[in-house]
């Protein structure tokens, strides 16, 4: 098996024809706080973004991997950001967009193939994601694909006018 490569799904690079659906996806306020996000992304901008996707991680700090379908249809975002290359480690976050695409495995396929990506190709020593202490599927996600949970942030997180509390988990490569 080819580390991007999985069963069902694979990973790649982001392509220029992309811009539809990042444009959608950033945009859709139900994920905003899962991103951070408070404000709209233009195509301007994202087209900006794409023309620079094909920078080095050691560069920018971050790689972002459309999760793909053999017949070609993207079904999500998988991102390593914070890269941290003196202390081998980076964050992760995952998107699957479609609900009814979210039970079917995908997102743990894409993830067990980044870690093994980050582990062997840029050596990482550990993987690191934030997830809300609300999010029962993410949580599952990543405890699966052996992630520890190591904090909780306390009010961590604003989401219309509440607090909401948000878990470190940490995965380090032995």
């Amino acid at each position: 098996m080819m580390t991007l490569k999985g069963e069902h799904i694979y990973l790649r690079a982001l392509e220029p024809e992309d811009l539809e659906f990042i444009h959608t996806i950033e945009n859709d306020e139900s994920v905003w706080e899962i991103s951070n996000t408070i404000t709209p992304y233009s195509k301007f901008l994202i087209k900006q973004y794409l023309k620079q996707s094909h920078k080095d991680i050691f560069e920018v700090k971050q790689l972002r991997l459309v999760i793909s379908s053999y017949d070609n249809v993207a079904l999500g975002m998988i991102d390593l950001f914070d890269f941290d290359f003196k202390n081998s480690r980076a964050g992760v976050g995952i998107l699957v967009k479609e609900l009814n695409d979210r039970a079917k495995g995908f997102g743990s396929e894409a993830l067990k193939l980044l870690i093994n990506y980050s582990f062997t190709h840029l050596g990482l020593h550990q993987l690191y994601c934030n997830v809300s202490e609300e999010n029962d599927i993410s949580i599952k996600l990543f405890t699966k694909q052996g992630f520890k949970k190591i904090g909780l942030k306390k009010d961590w997180i604003l989401v219309n006018g509440s607090y909401k509390n948000e878990y470190i988990f940490q995965l380090i490569n032995n």
